[in-house]
């Protein structure tokens, strides 16, 4: 039970790690005999199809899963409701309108996360340059997504049919984006700015020396702000996002997998379909040094039909809310739930009832001078069946203000 709603929130959040992109049969396979066994050696299988699906360039459910983690530590600890209000470096990643923000001086943002123990690791880093008229804006964002010392068990078993532990090699799995982002803003009028701004990333993936993939897309948004309230959009693969992926089989390696009933891999394209997320955030004044901001992001995903709170063929639609309470912009505390989704009530024996679970998460950071850090401590699975994940940023920006 604890894993068939574990793997349902996981395909939403890392499952191009760990089942690399799988065609649905292996997928099934794959999932009864992890119930079984631990999840390090349950990650041992995936060799013995190398699991990426061949396709002709068709839109995949959970394409490119790996860029919806999210990047630093407040918007991961509000639960990704970050379109409306975010105005830091990470904007790159949640809105790219949000940099034009950033204007006195350039500022770096670095993250690091670790999940599963430590199994995969997750790591953003980005850095922001204003111009000089302080409202145009440019930025570079790295994200990488890695699991380390994969055993290779592809050899395991001899032609003769014993085992020979001495073939198992390991290798490691990794996902990067870089993200070339432009922002800029028009000032409306005394109280309403208008921000706007697009990425262009490229993509580069790869399971040991036996497969790889370069990609590449785009995103926009947008941002108007007001004295106490703030709207946000973006439009994430606006022109779809494609991966080509190429293959690197020894001879020994396809006897294998034709022995073992296993499709051998060519080289093929997926496409990444887009992503309409909106969002819009509302500030209250508390007193003199508190404040307290609020924001509700709603996703519109089109890649068929999801585990959502609204869900069809055309599209899926998740919603996000975070609240953030700042004391004197110095001392932030934050929480944020996502990722409704229905699942098996683990009290029903008959495994028929289904409940309403969500993904928990909260935070807090504060900010001296120049230097901000940032923590947060998120639940990859759900309210009943934690699996909890420290993050911790770091925003710096390069030149104090006078």
């Amino acid at each position: 039970m604890l894993f068939a709603k574990s793997n349902i929130l996981l395909n939403k959040t890392v499952s191009n790690y760990w089942f690399f992109q799988l065609n649905e049969s292996f997928c099934n396979k794959f999932k009864i005999l992890y119930s079984k066994m631990t999840f390090k050696k349950g990650a041992l299988l995936f060799v013995l199809v190398i699991g990426i699906q061949t396709v002709n360039a068709q839109f995949r459910a959970y394409s490119n899963e790996f860029l919806n983690i999210g990047a630093g530590a407040r918007g991961l600890s509000m639960a990704g409701a970050q379109v409306a209000s975010v105005s830091d470096g990470t904007a790159g990643y949640w809105n790219p309108a949000g940099l034009s923000a950033v204007k006195d001086q350039p500022q770096l943002n670095l993250m690091h996360a670790e999940y599963f123990a430590g199994i995969g690791k997750y790591d953003f880093a980005s850095i922001v340059i204003p111009s000089t008229k302080k409202n145009r804006v440019i930025g570079l964002s790295l994200l990488r997504f890695a699991v380390d010392d994969i055993p290779n068990t592809i050899f395991l078993v001899e032609a003769d049919g014993t085992i020979n532990f001495s073939n198992i090699q390991t290798f490691s799995s990794a996902d990067y984006a870089f993200l070339f982002s432009y922002s800029q803003e028009k000032k409306i009028n005394e109280n309403k700015i208008f921000r706007y701004g697009g990425n262009a990333k490229i993509i580069h993936r790869s399971a040991g020396q036996f497969a790889k993939a370069w990609g590449f897309g785009f995103d926009a948004g947008v941002q108007l702000i007001g004295k106490k309230w703030r709207i946000g959009a973006v439009a994430r693969d606006v022109t779809t996002t494609f991966n080509a992926w190429s293959f690197s089989l020894t001879e020994r390696m396809r006897e294998v997998f034709y022995v073992t009933n296993n499709e051998v891999p060519v080289k093929s394209t997926e496409l990444t379909a887009p992503r309409l997320i909106l969002g819009g955030a509302y500030e209250f004044g508390l007193g003199e040094n508190l404040s307290l901001l609020t924001e509700l992001n709603v996703d519109v995903s089109f890649d068929g039909r999801r585990n959502t709170v609204i869900a069809s063929d055309f599209a899926s639609v998740d919603p996000r809310i975070g609240v953030e309470l700042g004391w004197k912009d110095a001392f932030f505390v934050r929480a944020g739930i996502n990722n409704f989704q229905k699942a098996l009530d683990d009290n029903d024996d008959t495994n028929t009832e289904k409940v309403w679970i969500y993904q928990p998460a909260v935070g807090a950071g504060f900010k001296i001078s120049n230097v901000q850090i940032d923590y947060a401590f998120t639940n990859l699975a759900n309210q009943s069946n934690p699996l909890y994940t420290h993050v911790f940023s770091l925003k710096l920006d390069l030149k104090k203000k006078n």
